[in-house]
């Protein structure tokens, strides 16, 4: 059975009627690579009730960090986003996943392609000065229905292009496009409809994927998971078979099938 250690609660936003960001406190001796995920959970009448949540803060913070959906009628999100500061959760002893930058191989650009919540693991990765040290341009993509689910981002985005170890690094390599499909924007269209017409490539003045030098991250629901791998694998890119064995594009296994 999984250890499960009680972490307190210590800020908790809500950016929009369905989607919120929660902090904790975090024990000493947890260890996690940036863009992996660990198990959330309440007690609800003495049964144990978690979920899968990646880890929107970096590795190198005191405080963890995770954001997420509300689901009306989910067994735990329709009770953690009434969380307080001040109560408490539940979080497994040992993070894990496959969305790490050691199992991509060397390239010059690194496109980061996420939806809704999917973002979260990217927060903390985009943070991660290794990622500039490996990568020479990061190209964040933010898909989204409303421009209201954009607005955690937006706010993670311009706090890493203000901080004062990383900043000057952010704002001279990394490239953020939020893309929203139900309402006007700025920019409008699936992750992938903007990847394959070329408008990305167009609206930021950047060459269009390319093998040779670039690599993927995915994250978001099941069917855009699927049709990101399908528009890579045409172009002749090959995931990271397993941990360990890098690719040119990794995606979340664990969250495939859930």
């Amino acid at each position: 059975m999984a250890t499960y250690t009680t972490v307190t609660v210590t800020n908790v936003r809500h950016w929009s009627d369905k989607l919120f960001s929660f902090t904790t406190t975090r024990e000493p001796g947890l260890r996690f690579e940036n863009g992996q995920f660990i198990m959330v959970g309440l007690e609800v009448d003495g049964r144990r009730i978690v979920r899968a949540y990646s880890i929107a803060s970096a590795n190198h913070e005191d405080e963890l960090e995770f954001y997420s959906i509300k689901v009306p009628d989910g067994p735990l999100t329709s009770r953690l986003k009434e969380i307080r500061a001040g109560e408490t959760v539940l979080l497994s002893a040992k993070p894990t996943g496959t969305l790490v930058i050691r199992d991509l191989r060397a390239g010059k650009r690194l496109f980061l392609l996420s939806t809704g919540t999917g973002f979260a693991p990217f927060a903390s990765l985009i943070k991660d000065p290794e990622v500039y040290d490996r990568f020479e341009q990061v190209i964040l993509v933010r898909g989204a229905r409303r421009i209201t689910d954009l607005a955690y981002g937006d706010a993670i985005v311009e706090r890493v292009r203000q901080d004062p170890y990383i900043g000057d690094l952010v704002r001279a390599q990394l490239l953020d496009y939020p893309t929203v499909t139900r309402e006007p924007h700025v920019h409008n269209g699936r992750v992938t409809a903007v990847l394959e017409s070329g408008q990305l490539s167009t609206d930021l003045g950047i060459a269009p994927l390319d093998r040779s030098t670039d690599r993927v991250m995915i994250c978001g629901s099941k069917a855009m998971l699927q049709d990101c791998c399908e528009l890579l694998n045409v172009r002749g890119f090959e995931i990271s078979a397993r941990v360990g064995s890098p690719g040119d594009y990794v995606i979340e296994r664990a969250f495939v099938d859930s």
